[in-house]
C-alpha cells in the first residue's frame, strides 16, 4: 500500500498473548536479554509488546525513571510498588492523607502479610526521621493529599530517609503516589524518590475511558519492581496503552486549560459566603503554597472547598447533599469517582451514610464537610452558573 510507505501518526497497536520466535536460538537470546534487564525483550505479551514498550519509553522520559511496570489500575500500581519493596516484619510509614483504597490495602492485605503500617502526619517533613525504626523499610507519600490537599516536603523526607539509611546500612525506599503531579507538574525521581506511582487513568488518559496504572522506578528499585510485576502477572494491554499514548499527545495543553479554569472557579468560590477554607495549592492563601511553588511546575483542575451553612457555620454531610445533588442535576458536573478526564466532577468529603473520604487518623480535618471539584474543559461560565444555582449567587465584590 502506498508503494510500501503507508504511515500514520499513531503508534501501531499490537494485540498479543503469544510471542513467536524464529527458532530456539532466537528464543534463548530474548530470554538472556530479559534476564539481563533488557527493556525491549519479551517472551510473552505480559512482559511487553511494541505498543506497551512505546508507552513505557514515554513514561521514562516524562518521569525520569530507569524502568516502568504497568498494572490494570492506579490502585493496582500502588499494590505492585508496595509488594515489590516490602517483606514480612517490615514497618511502613504511610501518609495519613493517602488515597482511601491505599489505606484499605495497608490495613487489609499488608497487615495479613505481616507488614505493620504506621500513618504519619503528611506535614511532618524532615521530622519523619523520629519515626524511623530499625525495621522501617519504606516511606509512602502522596502530595498533595487526597481531598485535604496537604503538600508534603518531599526533599526533606527523602533526605531523612537517606541519612538514616547511611547510618544503619540498609535501604529505606521512598515511594510517592504522583496522581496530582503527573505528567509534568512534579518529577519525584529527580528529587531522590525511588518509586513514582502514576494513575494513568487520570490526566494521561484524559477521557474517562481508561483504567491503567504505572510504577516508575529508579535504578536501585527497578529490579524489585520488575520482578514483582513478572511474578504477579501485572501488565496492561495494547488498547489501553494506545489510549494512554493518544492522551499523552494533548495532555500538556489540556492540563493548562484545566489549571486556568480551576483558578477561575476558585476565585468565584473564594468570594462566596457559603465557602470556608479553599484547598488548592496554587492559591497563595492555601496551606502548602510555598512548597507547591518550590517543587511543582504548575497545577491542574482539582480542588476542595469547605461548605458552610447559610448562617456561616460548618456544614454537615446532610447540608452538603442538596448542594452536591444540585450540581449533579445541573448537567455541568458529574457525580462520580476519579478525575482527570475532560468532564467536571463533584464528590462530597463525607457521604450521607457516614462514609468519609476526608477521614484522617493523625491530624483530623477540623473544618466542616468538604466538597471536591474536578474542573473540566467545559466553559467556565457554565460551571460557575451551576455553582451559583447550587450555592446561591455570590454578593458583588
Amino acid at each position: 500500500m502506498n508503494l510500501g510507505r503507508f504511515r500514520t501518526p499513531a503508534t501501531p497497536l499490537h494485540r498479543a498473548s503469544t510471542v513467536l520466535f524464529d527458532d530456539l536460538a532466537h528464543l534463548l537470546r530474548v530470554q538472556r536479554a530479559m534476564a539481563s534487564g533488557g527493556g525491549d525483550a519479551s517472551l510473552y505479551a505480559t512482559f511487553g509488546t511494541p505498543t506497551t514498550a512505546a508507552l513505557a519509553d514515554l513514561l521514562r522520559e516524562r518521569e525520569g525513571g530507569d524502568g516502568v511496570a504497568f498494572a490494570p489500575s492506579g490502585l493496582g500500581a500502588v499494590a505492585l510498588a508496595l509488594l515489590a519493596v516490602l517483606r514480612q516484619g517490615d514497618h511502613l510509614l504511610m501518609a495519613d492523607s493517602c488515597y482511601g483504597p491505599t489505606r484499605a490495602l495497608c490495613d487489609g492485605i499488608l497487615e495479613r502479610f505481616g507488614v505493620e503500617t504506621e500513618y504519619y502526619d503528611p506535614l511532618t517533613g524532615g521530622a519523619i526521621a523520629h519515626r524511623l525504626r530499625a525495621n522501617t523499610r519504606a516511606i509512602f507519600m502522596e502530595s498533595p493529599g487526597s481531598f485535604t490537599f496537604e503538600v508534603q516536603d518531599v526533599p526533606a523526607i527523602v533526605a531523612a530517609a537517606k541519612r538514616t539509611e547511611r547510618e544503619r546500612g540498609e535501604a529505606i525506599f521512598t515511594l510517592i503516589d504522583n496522581a496530582w503531579g503527573s505528567p509534568g507538574l512534579l518529577t519525584p525521581l529527580a528529587m531522590g524518590v525511588d518509586i513514582s506511582i502514576v494513575p494513568m487513568t487520570k490526566y494521561w488518559g484524559g477521557h474517562a475511558d481508561l483504567l491503567l496504572g504505572a510504577v516508575v522506578a529508579n535504578a536501585r528499585s527497578w529490579r524489585m519492581v520488575r520482578g514483582a510485576a513478572f511474578d504477579l502477572g501485572a501488565c496492561t494491554n495494547a488498547e489501553d496503552a494506545a489510549l494512554a499514548l493518544r492522551g499523552a499527545r494533548t495532555v500538556d495543553v489540556r492540563l493548562r486549560q484545566h489549571a486556568e479554569s480551576a483558578l477561575a472557579v476558585a476565585a468565584w468560590l473564594d468570594a462566596h459566603p457559603r465557602v470556608g477554607a479553599l484547598l488548592h495549592p496554587a492559591l497563595p492563601a492555601s496551606r502548602g503554597h510555598d512548597l507547591w511553588k518550590r517543587d511543582f511546575r504548575g497545577s491542574n483542575g482539582l480542588l476542595s472547598f469547605e461548605l458552610l451553612t447559610p448562617s456561616g457555620g460548618p456544614a454537615t454531610p446532610h447540608d452538603a447533599a442538596p448542594v452536591v445533588d444540585a450540581l449533579a442535576r445541573s448537567g455541568a458536573f458529574g457525580l462520580g469517582y476519579s478525575w482527570g478526564g475532560y468532564e467536571s466532577l463533584v464528590m462530597p468529603g463525607v457521604l450521607p451514610n457516614g462514609t468519609s473520604h476526608q477521614a484522617r487518623r493523625v491530624r483530623p480535618w477540623e473544618g466542616g464537610t468538604l466538597i471536591r471539584l474536578h474542573v473540566g474543559l467545559e466553559p467556565v461560565e457554565r460551571l460557575i452558573s451551576s455553582l451559583e444555582g447550587a450555592l446561591g449567587a455570590a454578593p458583588p465584590p
